[in-house]
């Protein structure tokens, strides 16, 4: 049992020697590790409070230049108000001699008034005196003579008025031709504008042509629902890089072109994108059109206009009149009309108004069966334009009465842009054949040895024998040359036939 005991205790002591070694081990290698983590603690707290001072003076320096700035900026700001404080003292100063300029002559002007009437009261005076004398020298009253006198300068005012006037007819019947000629043609050489030759169709380019593939699609479904969707034709040839779109409506064909754009740009090509894109893209040119009308009445100062009017002027760029772009020609027939209204005494902003807006009635949201002239009438009407501008719109082709000024500016505005040389296109066989029709009409009376149309059509010289014509003659056949070009030929604008009859002689010194 001793031995038990013993054994036991001895077995206690061990483990709690073996217990105080390990604990001694753990104690010493925690201090080291203890004095290695407060070492690079020390470290970084070193490194931080260098970079927090670093960061300290940085944010010093920057202060010191803000505030180094701002007082600059006070000090001009207060050099600025010291210089504007003796400017306004001088004003002041200046201010204060001319009141008393002012008043001194306030003062000089009611003298004058005080002498003034006292001089009026003495003239009065005097004046019933003379008219007493008189009246008793001639023995009539005062208010008996003026009636007489008053009668005799009314007949001699009629006389003379009657041979004014009919001077003023004859010298008016003499320089109204001259004068309406100059008005027309200073116009005209005031406005340039350009002309506009896309008619039917659009071209889209693209960049290789493996495009065009996907743009047919398997079995041409995706060009077919691309047609479906914008209502045009499109062809794919071989045109090396590029794709003809064909249609009658200019919208329809710049909404296939940009939605073509965006799909191409985009690479997904197939039926429910392309009526996706399509929808979008027209809802985008709806937009530009309206863009379009406002950037226009910007641009030619107009004001007021309805939003309606003003969306239908953006629709023009979308249309053509024989080749020539319907917008660009109411711009053009707009700023003829201002400047022929300023050049006869009117109101050219109103004449700028009826000039863009006389042929709205040719983009109509739907068909109409009247002439285009009376329905932009009462479009204008009914988007409350002002009578006259409603008149000048209806008027400008005889189809309505002209009951303004601005009817008769607008149609010959009208004219002259639609008429002038390059502003329409023709098709050149047409072309052709209307100068052949008219040097034929020409060649056609006896007499005539050559003719020569000039001036795209415009003007026909006609030359005579001066042995086989007289001056009379020459003048009576140019009359009847004019009148058979009106009866057999349509053309453009006016036809002018020169006539000329000379002589010539030639001889050579050798």
């Amino acid at each position: 049992m001793v031995y038990v005991i013993i054994a036991v205790a001895a077995l206690i002591i061990g483990a709690l020697i073996g217990y105080l070694i390990f604990r001694y081990i753990i104690t010493g290698k925690y201090k080291e590790m203890i004095d290695a983590a407060e070492k690079e603690a020390n470290v970084l707290k070193e490194k931080k409070l260098l970079e927090v001072k670093e960061k300290f003076i940085n944010k010093k320096s920057e202060l010191e230049k803000e505030v180094q700035q701002r007082n600059q900026k006070i000090q001009q700001s207060e050099n600025r108000l010291k210089q504007r404080e003796i400017s306004l003292n001088q004003r002041q100063e200046e201010l204060g001699r001319r009141r008393q300029e002012i008043d001194q002559y306030q003062q000089r002007v009611d003298n004058e008034k005080r002498l003034l009437a006292m001089k009026e009261e003495e003239l009065e005076k005097m004046q019933l005196k003379e008219r007493e004398k008189l009246e008793e020298l001639s023995g009539l009253s005062a208010d008996e003579a003026r009636n007489r006198l008053v009668e005799s300068l009314k007949d001699e005012a009629r006389t003379n008025a009657a041979a004014y006037i009919n001077e003023i007819m004859d010298e008016a019947k003499l320089n109204a031709n001259q004068q309406a000629k100059k008005i027309v043609i200073q116009t005209i050489q005031r406005v340039a504008t350009e002309t506009a030759v896309e008619n039917s169709v659009s071209v889209f380019h693209i960049e290789n042509d493996e495009v065009k593939g996907r743009i047919i699609g398997r079995e041409g479904r995706n060009i077919r629902a691309l047609e479906a969707a914008c209502g045009v034709e499109i062809v794919v040839d071989d045109t090396p890089e590029a794709i003809v779109i064909s249609g009658f409506d200019p919208i329809r064909r710049e909404v296939c072109r940009l939605a073509l754009h965006q799909l191409v740009a985009d690479g997904r090509i197939h039926p429910a994108r392309i009526e996706e894109v399509v929808a979008k893209v027209k809802k985008q040119l709806d937009n530009e059109i309206i863009e379009t009308g406002k950037r226009t009445t910007i641009d030619l100062g107009i004001h007021g206009l309805h939003p309606e009017l003003v969306r239908i002027v953006g629709k023009m760029k979308y249309r053509s009149s024989y080749g020539q772009n319907l917008l660009q020609h109411a711009r053009e027939t707009a700023n003829l009309c201002a400047v022929m209204a300023s050049e006869l005494g009117l109101n050219p902003k109103k004449a700028k108004r009826a000039g863009l807006l006389h042929d709205i009635g040719k983009v109509p949201d739907e068909e109409c069966e009247i002439p285009h002239a009376l329905y932009g009438a009462k479009l204008a009407e009914k988007y409350k334009e002002k009578p006259d501008i409603c008149n000048a719109i209806g008027a400008h082709h005889d189809e309505m009465e002209m009951n303004t000024m601005l009817a008769p500016i607008v149609q010959v505005c009208d004219a002259i842009s639609g008429a002038r040389p390059g502003a329409r296109r023709e098709i050149v066989e047409a072309y052709i054949k209307r100068l052949n029709d008219l040097e034929a009409i020409a060649m056609s009376y006896p007499g005539v040895t050559k003719t020569y149309a000039i001036q795209a059509g415009r003007e026909l010289r006609v030359i005579v024998g001066a042995d086989k014509m007289t001056d009379a003659e020459t003048e009576a056949l140019s009359g009847d040359i004019a009148t058979k070009i009106q009866t057999e030929m349509t053309y453009p604008g006016q036809v002018k036939i020169t006539v000329i009859r000379e002589t010539r002689s030639v001889a050579y010194a050798k």
